[in-house]
C-alpha cells in the first residue's frame, strides 16, 4: 500500500477559500494517506493561505495571475509528473469524505488499465445524490438545463442527458465527468494532455473528459462516495454568468455546435451500454 500511496498526488485550487473548509479536505486527506502529495494552487490575490501548508507533503504555490482553474491545476500536474506520479486526484476544496475513497479507486484503476479518467459517486451534504455523469453536451442540452422548462419535456430531457435512469450503484464509463473530485491516469495526461487553458472556468472538465473518452474509458465509481458542496455559482452571480457563456462558446467552437457527429455516436454509445446490461 505504501508504494501505491507514494505515486499517488492531488490538487486543490483556491481562491480567497474558507479556511475551516479547507482544513476539513486535508484532514480527511492527510488522516487516512499520509504519504499524498498535495499542491495548494492558491489563485487568491495574497498568500494568506499559506500558513495551511505546515504539513511536508503540502507543496504550496501562490499564483495571484489568475489563470483559472483548469490553467491552475495544470501547474500541480505539470510537478506531479516530473515527480512520476502514477494518478492524480483533482480535488475542490467544498469536499469531504468519512471513509477511505482515494485506495478503492485507484485499485480498481490499476486493474482496469484502460481507465483514464475516474470519478466517485458524489452527495450533497443532506446525503441525496447529485447526478454529475452526463452525456456529451449540445447548445440544445446547456439551454434546458438553465431555463428547465417546459416543465414535461425538461424532465424527459434531464432524466436522459445526466444519465438519472442508471442504477444508482451500477459502475459505468460516461463521456462527462464533473472535475469536483476526479483521478486521472497520469499515462494517460503526459500522452493526451491536461486541461486547456483557454478555459477559465467551467466547461475544463468536460472537455477533457471528452478527450480522454475518445481513447480511454472516463469511469462512474459509485462503490465510493465523497460530499461536496454544490453552490452553483452562474446561477446567482452576474459575472460567473458571463464567464460560463464565454467557455461554452469557446467549448461549441472546439467541437461543433448542432452539427456534431461524434457527439450523437458517443451519446448513443453511452445510452446503449445499460440496455446491453439489461439483456
Amino acid at each position: 500500500m505504501r508504494e501505491e500511496i507514494s505515486k499517488v498526488t492531488a490538487s486543490i485550487v483556491l481562491y480567497n477559500t474558507d479556511v475551516e473548509e479547507l482544513q476539513r479536505v486535508t484532514r480527511n486527506l492527510f488522516d487516512s494517506y499520509p504519504s499524498l502529495i498535495l499542491y495548494l494552487i492558491d489563485n487568491s490575490p495574497t498568500n494568506t493561505l499559506e500558513k495551511l501548508s505546515e504539513n511536508k507533503n503540502i507543496i504550496y504555490i501562490h499564483n495571484p495571475s489568475n489563470p483559472g482553474f483548469g490553467a491552475a491545476h495544470n501547474i500541480a500536474i505539470e510537478k506531479a509528473l516530473l515527480k512520476k506520479s502514477e494518478f492524480h486526484f483533482v480535488v475542490n476544496p467544498d469536499i469531504y469524505f468519512n471513509h477511505d475513497v482515494i485506495t478503492p479507486m485507484i485499485n480498481y484503476m490499476k486493474e482496469n488499465k484502460e481507465i483514464g479518467m475516474m470519478m466517485p459517486q458524489v452527495l450533497n451534504e443532506d446525503g441525496t445524490v447529485q447526478n454529475l455523469p452526463k452525456l456529451l453536451p449540445s447548445p440544445y442540452s446547456v439551454l434546458m438545463r438553465k431555463i428547465k422548462k417546459p416543465i414535461g419535456i425538461y424532465k424527459k430531457f434531464i432524466e436522459n442527458y445526466e444519465l438519472r435512469f442508471v442504477k444508482k450503484d451500477l459502475i459505468y464509463n460516461a463521456p462527462i465527468l464533473s472535475g469536483c473530485f476526479t483521478v486521472l491516469n497520469m499515462k494517460v495526461i503526459q500522452e493526451l494532455g491536461a486541461y486547456d487553458d483557454k478555459f477559465f472556468m467551467y466547461f475544463e472538465d468536460w472537455d477533457l473528459s471528452r478527450r480522454i473518452h475518445k481513447k480511454y474509458k472516463t469511469i462512474y465509481f459509485p462503490k465510493v462516495s465523497v460530499y461536496h458542496g454544490y453552490h452553483s455559482g452562474a446561477n446567482r452571480s452576474g459575472r460567473l454568468f458571463k464567464i460560463f457563456v464565454n467557455s461554452a462558446v469557446i467549448y461549441f467552437n472546439k467541437w461543433g455546435w448542432f452539427f456534431d457527429r461524434e457527439r450523437n455516436y458517443i451519446n448513443k454509445i453511452t445510452v446503449n451500454q445499460f440496455i446491453w446490461k439489461k439483456k
